[in-house]
């Protein structure tokens, strides 16, 4: 595995995170008939929020980011790009886990909104995540606390 670390996010970081979100992105948004060029970039413009945001550096450079947002009792996981050249050399596995060994420890539920068809669900299953809806373009996943009985995920 890539060396690789995580550190608070600063205003300066968006428009690093702005371009990584639109190749990330790319592929699955055109698969789904939904990539606009414009839109996604200005949805992370839109809702950028530097406290709740970590970059992923690996080997000291910038290689993506992710997001815990608060809310609703829980967090919402959000944000969560990695560089293609990164992809497939365990990091964002280790950057996930990481992330919810701090969710088990505060005994919160994640959810998380993935692109239908996107290989991330299926990262996000290993690690936990439950579908809990889905729509044409969006699935709705849903993780509890380890340790939770009963999860199940629904909308609350």
């Amino acid at each position: 595995m890539a060396d690789w670390a995580m550190r608070q996010a600063t205003a300066a970081d968006l428009e690093s995170a702005v371009e990584l979100r639109a190749v990330v992105l790319r592929a699955d948004l055109e698969r789904l008939g939904r990539y606009d060029d414009h839109r996604v970039r200005q949805r992370l413009r839109d809702t950028y929020v530097p406290a709740n945001t970590r970059v992923i550096e690996v080997d000291g450079a910038f290689a993506g980011c992710v997001a815990l947002r608060p809310a609703d009792g829980g967090h919402w996981l959000e944000h969560f790009y990695l560089d293609p050249q990164v992809q497939g050399r365990g990091v964002g596995s280790a950057v996930l886990r990481e992330l919810l060994e701090q969710c088990d420890r505060d005994g919160v539920r994640v959810r998380l909104i993935v692109l239908r068809g996107s290989e991330a669900g299926r990262l996000y299953a290993r690690h936990g995540f439950t579908v809990a809806s889905e729509e044409p373009v969006d699935v709705l996943m849903v993780r509890e606390p380890a340790g939770v009985l009963g999860g199940g995920g629904g909308r609350s």
